[in-house]
């Protein structure tokens, strides 16, 4: 295996589980840990985002009796397997969502890890994964990616320009390239095309990876609603509107993990 560096601009190597050593088993447990407890402020993010309501001083409580957690209903998966998903207090349910986005974000970022290798821009990738992950349930939800989610990718495309900084037209580009052009669409329909929220996510996640994969991520976006949206239709009655966050989410991880290698094989095939 080839021995990891602390870049932004190689190509990331893909590290398959069956060349997984003694050393990278213990290293995605950890990996995992942090990703699950992340995870678990990710789903008060969720919820509290939309509501305008603080995630930092508020403790977390039941949403049904308001009973203040303590730290042992706390731990993230676990707590709900052992309340088996209800209330220690008032016995009321507990949305099986918490569980699942604290598990799939400590399995997103043991996969951004194996995939990506040992690099600064993996520990970004990370971030912004959990980022996209709570504007896409939001953005489902409600309609509308929040701001906060916004600014954030952008400082960690600020970030990532800095660490980048002998590309950093690419960045830069990447920021004006793919925004410039969902303007113009929301500029003719009148907002009808397309949402400024997701204009503002393509420009923040272009500073992050650069004009070629956040142009791929855009395309990828588009592939996946275009065939998931219309099998939504026909299969489940779902209406014609869409929020686009989700599926423009979905193209951006496809990006971070596949992106490079993607826009080298069309620029090889082209020439």
């Amino acid at each position: 295996m080839p021995t990891p560096t602390l870049t932004l601009t190689q190509t990331p190597p893909i590290i398959f589980p069956t060349t997984l050593t003694p050393i990278l088993i213990p290293a995605c447990l950890i990996i995992f840990a942090f990703g699950i407890v992340i995870g678990s402020f990710l789903n008060v993010c969720i919820y509290r985002i939309p509501k305008h309501e603080t995630v930092v001083t508020t403790r977390s409580h039941c949403m049904s009796c308001g009973y203040h957690l303590r730290w042992y209903d706390l731990v993230p998966v676990f707590s709900w397997l052992a309340l088996r998903g209800r209330c220690r207090k008032c016995g009321e349910k507990i949305s099986v969502q918490y569980p699942i986005i604290e598990a799939a974000n400590g399995l997103l970022w043991v996969a951004t890890f194996l995939i990506c290798g040992f690099q600064v821009r993996t520990v970004l990738y990370c971030f912004a994964i959990s980022a996209l992950l709570v504007l896409s349930l939001i953005d489902a939800r409600t309609f509308e990616i929040p701001f906060s989610c916004n600014v954030f990718l952008g400082i960690l495309g600020v970030v990532a320009t800095i660490f980048d900084a002998e590309h950093w037209v690419s960045h830069v580009a990447g920021f004006f390239g793919v925004a410039a052009l969902l303007l113009l669409v929301y500029a003719l329909t009148g907002g009808r095309g397309i949402g400024g929220g997701d204009i503002k996510l393509m420009a923040a996640t272009g500073l992050l990876l650069g004009f070629g994969c956040n142009l791929a991520g855009f395309l990828f976006g588009c592939l996946y609603a275009s065939v998931i949206h219309i099998a939504r239709m026909k299969l489940a009655g779902a209406k014609s509107m869409l929020a686009m966050g989700p599926y423009l989410a979905a193209g951006i991880l496809t990006a971070m993990w596949f992106g490079e290698r993607i826009v080298d094989w069309y620029l090889g095939f082209l020439m």
